[in-house]
């Protein structure tokens, strides 16, 4: 069974989920169970499926993880972007954490096509 602590690509989505809760503290509190539970369940959902699918027997099994973990990056960068719109953070933080996301994004589509290339 794989590690999923050794995969820098789960390093990167962890530290960009703890970045999330944090900034996701300041939105309304009437958010509370709409917006803020959505976009951390979006981001938790990225290094999630990634420990998921280390638990998974074939390199194929695992890949599909990923995909999910690629849908779960582009969702939180919808919410982000809404949160931005509408102005429970602001365009600095939503652009950093859009670095963050992007660079994730990259890594985990470089991990599914290693995971896919060695079928």
């Amino acid at each position: 069974m794989r590690d999923y602590k050794r995969y820098d690509t789960w390093k990167v989505a962890h530290e960009l989920v703890k970045e999330i809760y944090i900034i996701s503290e300041n939105f309304p509190k009437s958010e509370l169970f709409g917006l803020t539970s959505q976009i951390r369940r979006a981001a938790v959902s990225i290094p999630t499926n990634i420990a998921e699918g280390c638990g998974r027997s074939t390199d194929k099994e695992f890949a599909r993880f990923i995909e999910i973990s690629i849908g779960s990056t582009n969702e939180t960068e919808y919410l982000l972007l809404l949160s931005c719109d509408l102005n429970f953070t602001s365009p600095d933080t939503i652009a950093d954490l859009n670095a963050k996301l992007n660079l994730t994004r990259q890594k985990l589509i470089q991990l599914r096509k290693k995971l896919l290339n060695n079928n």
